[in-house]
């Protein structure tokens, strides 16, 4: 697998720019791409990104996509498996951890007071 990240060293980041919400998603989540670029059309790449959930925002369908996913809880709470009202679901709090093979089904996904995930995700 070629890695198409840049050495970046230590830095402070800016946590009040660069951030937008990935396709399909909800406005209340939002992503800031921290290294790499994953090319979901050709099946390449790499990308390591933070994913916050502004509070009360969920999502109502499953997830499921062709790459690995590696997420991990920061802060705040984030639950998997609510219904189509946001309700339910099996909570987690920060220092919880996932990894995901490609074809894996996941989601719903809600928080009730908002949460920071690291997530990498990569091609075989």
């Amino acid at each position: 697998m070629a890695i198409n990240k840049l050495h970046d060293e230590f830095h402070t980041l800016d946590m009040t720019k660069g951030w937008e919400v990935p396709t399909g998603y909800p406005s209340g989540i939002q992503q800031k791409i921290l290294a790499g670029s994953l090319d979901e059309v050709n099946n390449t790449g790499t990308r390591t990104r933070l994913l916050r959930f502004d509070p009360g925002v969920f999502t109502t369908e499953p997830f499921v996509h062709k790459y690995w996913e590696e997420v991990f809880l920061v802060s705040g709470d984030l639950s998997v498996g609510n219904d189509d009202q946001g309700k339910g679901g099996e909570s987690f709090q920060p220092f919880t951890y996932a990894c995901r093979p490609p074809g894996a089904f996941h989601g719903p996904f809600s928080s009730v007071a908002g949460c920071l995930l690291l997530e990498i995700h990569y091609f075989e």
